[in-house]
């Protein structure tokens, strides 16, 4: 029923009220748009968005704002060609489960696109698509400052620590970041998530996760300071405050191999498996730190989208 009714709010273009600088971005779109700000709502919104920044626009009606979605086939980033499926689908060695090469994991294998189209994680409760989303879904209750987290309706997250560990093995580029980045954006918007608050999301998620070599920083206040870099490539940027002999390699990752030629390819369930998770970060309190050698991002209510568009030359917004 709540998913119902949010779709009835987008598809009739209930007029938001200003977000207060007190007042997390989850729990004012929360209110906004499913009225009762619980703990199962708030993990509905979420839920939907995170599900659309997977597969694409699947709620009907919504905004109108497209949303491809990352496993789309045949995707550019500022011209240039964009494949992240092989990532999800096991035809590449990518996965790190511990041991010294990434693994040929596949994180569709709980049904695919269907039972995300039914808002659900997967079908299967053990599978490495359920572990996957579930963990993405508590990682955005943190991003988003859901205040209902790790209460017994939403539960905490409890994917890896480190998100530097979780994708050391896949070398991802800036293109490829881009592009994750603009469909977690895309589907926000998609649900009537206003520009300005967009891009205070896509701030913390460039500079959390968009540099080389960037210092321990704290996403799950839990965890306390932890490497969080994914943007491995040679060609990505710099953090400003660099420490690479804190990474492997200087930070920089290895093009991972075809997962059916790779050794180690790993396709058992999740239960046997460390974390596949995706992506953790503090509620939304207090601008971002910038110096010391260990960071504690927080989602800043204040950050200013002009600076966001400027840096990124996005019209609308770029995570």
């Amino acid at each position: 029923m709540r998913f119902q009714r949010l779709a009835l709010f987008v598809a009739v273009g209930h007029a938001i009220a200003q977000r207060q600088p007190d007042t997390s971005i989850c729990d004012h779109y929360t209110t906004a748009l499913l009225e009762e700000n619980t703990a199962e709502n708030q993990l509905a919104l979420v839920t939907l968005i995170v599900n659309t920044v997977g597969i694409g626009n699947y709620t009907t009606p919504n905004v109108g704002i497209e949303v491809p979605g990352i496993l789309a086939q045949g995707a550019t980033f500022e011209g240039k060609p964009v494949n992240l499926l092989p990532y999800f689908n096991g035809m590449l060695a990518s996965t790190n489960r511990g041991g010294d090469s990434g693994v040929s994991v596949n994180f569709l294998d709980g049904g695919g696109p269907a039972p995300i189209k039914e808002n659900k994680a997967a079908e299967d409760m053990t599978s490495n698509q359920f572990f996957l989303l579930t963990h993405l879904y508590q990682f955005f209750g943190v991003l988003l400052g859901c205040s209902e987290y790790g209460t017994t309706g939403y539960p905490a997250y409890e994917g890896e620590k480190s998100q530097y560990e979780v994708h050391k093995f896949m070398a991802l580029d800036s293109d490829e970041l881009g592009y994750f980045n603009l469909q977690v954006a895309l589907a926000a918007a998609s649900f009537g998530v206003t520009d300005e608050d967009v891009a205070i999301i896509g701030e913390s998620l460039k500079k959390l996760f968009t540099y080389r070599c960037s210092p321990p920083t704290t996403v799950v206040p839990e965890h306390g300071p932890q490497l969080q870099s994914m943007c491995t490539a040679e060609e990505c940027p710099l953090d400003a405050n660099a420490t690479c002999s804190l990474y492997e390699n200087d930070g920089v990752g290895m093009e991972p191999l075809n997962g059916t030629t790779a050794a180690g390819n790993d396709t058992s369930d999740a239960n046997n498996s460390s974390s596949p998770s995706s992506t953790a970060m503090s509620p939304p309190t207090e601008p971002p730190l910038t110096t010391g050698a260990a960071t504690e991002l927080r989602l800043g209510p204040m950050m200013m989208m002009s600076a966001l568009v400027a840096g990124l030359g996005f019209s609308m917004v770029y995570l």
